[in-house]
């Protein structure tokens, strides 16, 4: 029987020869403005050739000290940065004197800002969802404009390695496959959207259809948390990406550690055609599986706002549409009523434990 921790090899190598390497590190700066930095840029290039060649990930770290299973281990000083930063965000979740905290997060790639020029209806809808939920008292509301990704400079959510699929040890919370410096792959954003989720007592998702799926940056996103979901909070007991050694861990016996259970969440989804309410049962699916608990069933809707007609009036349809902007706050206020009686111990969700671990 061959050995179950040994990892399979056979892809053909993505390594970059230097002249190609060159011609891709260098095709940002077409801008005649970059003419008279040419030397400068060659010699940028030039290092950056050598990070590249040499595998440097992650060249800054430091010992991981106490706490870990490897203190002597050198652990990136970026995901020592996330880490802190998503502990401190779990004891403000914790602290039971501290305000109610709501994530609402708009996930239509659309804004004025960019090619679209125009803002998008998701948008709109958290605005209705955060203008009730901003009126109850002892509560503070987070926004995530998810459209950010497509029309803010360096703004990016690499996306998933799979590292779970190979081990979910090998998975790390927070995510280690980023920044990797040596690829090029740096300015991840869910650094920073990571501690959004933690901190969040209730989360609302305000997504629209796009060819029957969620919007690529919500699919983003929800790929990058699923080192939230049984992932390993100490790179150091892997090794960092040692494949072999995590496989190992796994089949030692893995604890499955849920980072977001518990926090409740809302759904909206809204579409044009189709697609609406299968979009709904996905996100709503993930969500429960991940042992976040649903606030209600007025929490979770799937609506069309002009159903089959013309783009250029889908603000004026939506103008229009008072029931689906009442729906919006309804679903805000059962949101922020069941976060309030959660955390006065007067709402209590049965089946948190009935959920096995995921199998691959």
């Amino acid at each position: 029987m061959p050995d179950p921790t040994q990892p399979r090899k056979g892809t053909p190598s993505p390594l970059l020869d230097e002249g190609e390497f060159r011609r891709r590190f260098l095709a940002p700066f077409q801008d005649p403005a970059f003419d008279a930095l040419s030397g400068e840029l060659d010699r940028v290039a030039a290092a950056a050739w050598d990070a590249y060649s040499h595998h440097r990930k992650s060249p800054r770290t430091r010992k991981a000290g106490p706490g870990f299973h490897d203190p002597d281990y050198d652990l990136a000083v970026d995901w020592i940065a996330a880490s802190d930063a998503i502990q401190a965000a779990q004891r403000q979740h914790d602290d039971p004197a501290g305000p109610s905290r709501l994530l609402l997060i708009s996930g239509s790639s659309r804004s004025e800002h960019t090619c679209p020029g125009e803002m998008s209806k998701s948008h709109r809808l958290v605005d209705l969802a955060r203008s009730v939920l901003e009126g109850m008292p002892d509560t503070v509301v987070e926004v995530l404009e998810l459209h950010r990704l497509a029309a803010e400079y360096g703004r990016h959510i690499h996306p998933c390695k799979a590292c779970f699929s190979t081990a979910a040890p090998l998975c790390h919370w927070p995510c280690s496959c980023y920044p990797n410096y040596s690829l090029g792959q740096a300015q991840d954003w869910m650094n920073e959207i990571y501690p959004m989720w933690v901190r969040a007592h209730g989360v609302m998702i305000v997504t629209p259809v796009n060819w029957y799926q969620v919007s690529s940056p919500v699919k983003l996103m929800m790929d990058r948390l699923v080192c939230a979901d049984g992932g390993n909070p100490d790179p150091t007991l892997t090794q960092g990406k040692d494949a072999q050694r995590a496989k190992a861990v796994e089949l030692a016996g893995w604890d499955y550690p849920r980072h977001l259970a518990g926090r409740l969440y809302s759904v909206i989804v809204h579409g044009d055609v189709e697609g609406a309410e299968n979009v709904r049962r996905s996100l709503s699916d993930w969500l429960r599986f991940m042992r976040l608990v649903p606030a209600g069933p007025q929490a979770e809707l799937d609506r069309y706002i002009g159903y089959w007609k013309p783009y250029a009036t889908n603000h004026l349809e939506l103008d229009a549409d008072e029931a689906v902007q009442e729906e919006v706050r309804n679903a805000a206020r059962t949101l922020g009523q069941a976060v309030t009686a959660t955390r006065q111990g007067r709402q209590v969700a049965a089946g948190n434990d009935l959920h096995p671990p995921r199998q691959k």
